[in-house]
């Protein structure tokens, strides 16, 4: 068969199969104009509409923030930004002197915002620990709850060569105290029938991650634990919403110099708070109650969404964890010979 004759080929089959050629133009034209809609409500969620108002949850009508984790970084940063919102701010994690010292610069600069701490060992805590918290919440008109506290490997490593001690902590630290806080506020917004509660989770979770087994593992929790919680207290007009994020700079990533891709807490925070209820970039990625807000780690995420082939960015992972694994190594190695 010449070229000519191959031309013809496909005016030959519209003629001889005119409902079969039909099915797969209309086939064809549904899978494009169904691309096109998804990619224009990705753009619009991550840059032109706004999320659900902070004042649906309480701000500037004297509600209470419980932020995890907030004596560093993005859990500090969401301290200070849900003060500039107008709640008062309830501050979580181990270490007082630097709660205590959170809470000084809070209400520094913003008097009219109250500040109370506690401070809890998420690895070691045990029934009166959580008792303790319980009771420090109690009764307290809570509107957003943001379960930030995590921990991540010392460095990737197999799960046969990971300390146990790390994951248990990890465990502990990502799921346990997760669970048991939100244990401790629902009942009030469920009661109150209004509330906001934020779990910051990791790519990682999406996204299988070799070397980080445990971590990528709890991760993968939360997002699913989001989708039922979600569904279970829509009805009492309470968002529950799991915040899928990249790396951003913080002592858990161990990156310090911001760049497109790796943002301050600053401005990460402020696209949490801005789109609240929009998936952005996790709309088509079939996670329920997930988003994705930041506008280059949405980007990402609807590209990886898109491209699919899922075994391709877990090898990718493991190849990028051994060579991190590597110079961590290399690191130790010189540290040991100095000292």
């Amino acid at each position: 068969m010449d070229l000519e004759q191959l031309k013809d080929v496909p005016l030959a089959f519209v003629r001889e199969q005119p409902y079969l050629s039909a099915f797969l133009l209309g086939l064809g034209a549904l899978s494009v104009t169904r691309l096109v809609y998804q990619t224009l409500s990705v753009f619009l969620q991550i840059f032109v509409l706004p999320g659900k108002n902070l004042k649906r949850f309480g701000a500037k009508k004297g509600a209470w923030a419980v932020v995890t984790g907030a004596s560093d970084g993005i859990g500090k940063e969401f301290a200070f930004q849900l003060a500039n919102a107008g709640y008062n701010v309830f501050l979580v994690a181990r270490n007082r002197a630097l709660l205590q010292e959170t809470a000084a610069d809070i209400a520094n600069k913003h008097p009219g915002v109250s500040t109370e701490t506690h401070s809890i060992d998420f690895a070691t805590g045990d029934e009166a620990a959580y008792e303790s918290l319980t009771a420090a919440l109690k009764d307290r008109d809570i509107g957003v709850l943001v379960n930030n506290v995590g921990k991540s490997h010392t460095m990737p490593a197999y799960l046969v060569d990971t300390p146990k001690d790390e994951i248990t902590d990890i465990v502990a630290i990502n799921v346990d105290a997760t669970l048991r806080v939100t244990y401790a506020v629902l009942p009030g917004m469920v009661q109150r029938k209004r509330g906001l509660i934020l779990n910051i989770g990791s790519f990682a979770g999406a996204i299988p991650s070799p070397m980080l087994a445990t971590y990528s593992g709890t991760k993968a929790f939360l997002a699913t634990f989001t989708s039922a919680l979600a569904e279970e207290v829509r009805s009492h007009n309470i968002t529950v919403e799991h915040v899928n994020t990249y790396f951003v700079v913080s002592k858990l990533s161990k990156i310090r110099k911001s760049s497109a891709l790796i943002p301050q807490p600053g401005p990460y925070v402020r696209s949490v708070l801005s789109k609240i209820g929009l998936a952005c970039g996790a709309g088509y990625s079939g996670r329920p109650g997930t988003s994705t807000p930041y506008w280059s780690h949405a980007l990402l995420d609807y590209a990886i969404t898109l491209i699919g082939l899922p075994s391709l960015f877990i090898g990718y992972t493991h190849g990028l964890h051994k060579s991190i694994r590597k110079r961590a190594l290399k690191k130790q190695e010189r540290e040991a010979k100095r000292q």
